[in-house]
Formats: structure tokens, C-alpha cells, sequence
């Protein structure tokens, strides 16, 4: 049985993951990793990266959940949405194998549940179970494999609905899954998102809480997750935060799934935050 690593948000930094990896293959043999997502962008290798997970995937070695940075390659790269400053894709974009790696992409899950372990990129709603996440997670995923993966680029953004209604449907269902699995970070007792706030675990806008902290329908499984580079490493009985800020200068963090081992190295800073 292989050995499972959870690792956090790459961000386009290929060098970290391939230290990262050599590291945690002097500590074990056999290993399979799983990415929290937001594989690319704002670091300085999104290219590299993009394809070091792709052929680990296509080997059986790992696999990656969908991350906000993720999705707007995808868009960007359709011509939906515009290239930010700070954006680093243009490897990606000018890549002769563009076409493969982005159709790779867009077949990645949004969610994944192993060993009662539920990895997201950045949380679920508190009403959601993980057999509930699963499934709108799958939602998403036949939409985005499918020929309307455009269509629903294009209407994949916005705030609203900020909160999550299982009678919702079409596009504004979509993209509150959407929204949960790869933008949250505080919400409300009931649910409701806020997506102003981006620092720490101190700075709750009144009336919020981080989504963890919400009396939730997960609390039976262990949630992996990434996005919140302030909030850094949390490990809790059933909770594992990732992202440990290693394009901003901070770590790049695997964690075992067995026995919730610590892998760390450190990364040098590739974009000052802002």
C-alpha cells in the first residue's frame, strides 16, 4: 500500500516540488501524492510544474484537485478572462503543449475522498457531508470535461449566491460550488461566504468564522485543504490546512496521511504579497 503525502498550493514553483519530493523519497519509498491544488501561477515555473504533476498523475504517482489559479488558467486561456498582472502563464500559454496540458486540466476533480480523508482546495460548506461534497464536486466536473466547459468559464464568476441552497440550479448552482471548494475561507453561521477577507484566523469579519470552525456535517472526516497562505499549517484530529506560502517566501508542507508526518522545505520569495 502506498504511502500517502498531502502537499499545498504549489503556485508554479517546480524547483520546491522537486526538493520537496526527493526529500520525502529519502523518508519513504512508495509514495503517492496528492495536490491541494492552485498548481500554477504567480511562481516562476507554472510550465514545469503543470507538467512534473501531469506525468506523476499519467504514472499512477498522484493526483490534484482543482484551485482558483487552476480554473483561471482555464479561462484565460479560452480568451474569458483577462490576464492579471501578476499572472505568470505565459509559459503555459505559449507552450507547444498547451492544448494537452489544459485538456489534462480541465479533467482534474474539485474534490477527492480517500481513506476519510476529503481534500478540497479551499473548504465546504458547513452543511455539506462528504458523500454531498462528492457529488457536487462531480457536477462541476462533468461540466467542465464536457464540450460547454467554455460556456461555464464564462459564467464561473461572481459572489453570488454567497451561500449554498440545495434547491439551487444551473448556473448559479455550479458556481456556488464553485465558489466553496475553491474560494472560501469565512463564512457564516449558516453558511454564507464572505470573500473580502484574506487574512488570518484573528481578522473574522463580525458575524463570521473560518468555514472550520462552523459546526459542520464533515466533522466525521478529515478535510485537507490549501488557499489560506495566512493561515499556514493547521493540523487538527479532522482538519489539515496546507498552504504554507511558498511563493510568497514562506514553506512548501507535505504532510502523511498516515501518521501526519511534517515535511517541510523552504522556498525563496518569488512575489511579494499585494
Amino acid at each position: 500500500m502506498a504511502n500517502t503525502y498531502f502537499i499545498g498550493d504549489l503556485q508554479g514553483c517546480a524547483d520546491q516540488l522537486q526538493t520537496l519530493i526527493s526529500k520525502i523519497e529519502q523518508i519513504s519509498s512508495n509514495n503517492y501524492y496528492i495536490f491541494a491544488g492552485d498548481l500554477v501561477n504567480r511562481g516562476p515555473k507554472s510550465l514545469e510544474t503543470l507538467r512534473l504533476v501531469r506525468k506523476l498523475q499519467q504514472t499512477g504517482l498522484a493526483e490534484s484537485v482543482l484551485g482558483n489559479h487552476d480554473l483561471h488558467l482555464l479561462a484565460v486561456a479560452n480568451g474569458i478572462r483577462p490576464a492579471h498582472r501578476s499572472d505568470t502563464l505565459d509559459d503555459i500559454l505559449n507552450a507547444p503543449d498547451k492544448g494537452e496540458l489544459l485538456h489534462w486540466l480541465r479533467q482534474r476533480p474539485l474534490a477527492i475522498l480517500k481513506n476519510q480523508h476529503l481534500v478540497v482546495h479551499a473548504g465546504v460548506f458547513p452543511s455539506w457531508t462528504a458523500k454531498q461534497t462528492m457529488a457536487l464536486a462531480h457536477e462541476v466536473e462533468a461540466v467542465l470535461k464536457s464540450h460547454e466547459h467554455t460556456n461555464f468559464l464564462r459564467s464561473m464568476y461572481g459572489n453570488t449566491p454567497d451561500v449554498w441552497n440545495d434547491n439551487l440550479t444551473g448556473n448559479d448552482r455550479l458556481r456556488c460550488i464553485v465558489n466553496g471548494l475553491t474560494r472560501m475561507r469565512f463564512c457564516a453561521a449558516d453558511g454564507r461566504m464572505d470573500f473580502a477577507t484574506k487574512d488570518g484566523l484573528t481578522a473574522a469579519p463580525t458575524g463570521f468564522a473560518p468555514w472550520f470552525d462552523i459546526d459542520r456535517a464533515t466533522a466525521d472526516c478529515t478535510v485537507v485543504f490549501g488557499h489560506w497562505s495566512t493561515l499556514g499549517l493547521l493540523i487538527r484530529p479532522n482538519l489539515i490546512s496546507l498552504d504554507t506560502g511558498c511563493v510568497w517566501g514562506g514553506k512548501l508542507t507535505a504532510v502523511s496521511m498516515h501518521d501526519r508526518q511534517i515535511i517541510q522545505i523552504d522556498c525563496p520569495q518569488q512575489q511579494k504579497p499585494g
